[in-house]
């Protein structure tokens, strides 16, 4: 039987989750398949702005317009992420494989940043550079969510994108109710409560 794919889900450490590359982390999961799931992590933002990464793609760049440490993987690599508005897709954007149909995230995909710049800069609603990224072998993941280092919740484009990165953690955990809501107020340094 398959499994249903996690592509545009979101992974949150839980608080047990302490590796400095995941804590507090909020991962954006942009493949999953049988082989094995990528993602970027949305709250890590560097101090290097687009611009001096990628030439010319700066202008296009959502709030805060600097790159985003997207995982311990491939530190040297890139991945952008960009929504296209409705109706034919410009070139160099490719949406999601996998990704069923959830509201929150219509028109967000994979911007080839070799792609024709004016052209699809200016077709993006929102855009964003990651850094590296965080990858995960077949199972591997799986069996981290079995013991209880990440939650799967559902993503919004307001996620990927937002202006306040730094806050994302708690926010998204807040939304989720419940007891999940209540762990968004877990402290930092449990030592210091």
């Amino acid at each position: 039987m398959d499994q249903p794919t996690m592509t545009g889900r979101l992974l949150v450490a839980a608080p047990l989750l302490q590796e400095d590359s995941f804590r507090r982390s909020v991962v954006f999961v942009v493949d999953d398949t049988s082989d094995g799931t990528l993602g970027v992590i949305l709250n890590r933002p560097l101090s290097l702005p687009v611009d001096e990464v990628v030439t010319g793609w700066g202008a296009y760049a959502s709030e805060p317009a600097v790159m985003f440490s997207g995982g311990p993987v491939g530190p040297g690599s890139g991945i952008a992420l960009g929504v296209a508005g409705p109706g034919e897709p410009p070139p160099g954007w490719a949406p999601l494989d996998g990704l069923s149909p959830r509201t929150g995230l219509d028109g967000v995909g994979v911007v080839d940043l070799d792609g024709p710049l004016r052209t699809l800069g200016g077709a993006l609603g929102a855009f964003r550079v990651f850094a590296g990224y965080a990858g995960w072998s077949e199972g591997q993941l799986t069996e981290e969510i079995d013991e209880g280092a990440w939650y799967v919740v559902d993503a919004f484009a307001d996620d990927i994108f937002t202006t306040a990165p730094e806050g994302l953690w708690s926010r998204v955990l807040r939304r989720q109710g419940g007891d999940m809501a209540l762990l968004s107020t877990f402290p930092e340094d449990p030592t210091m409560n």
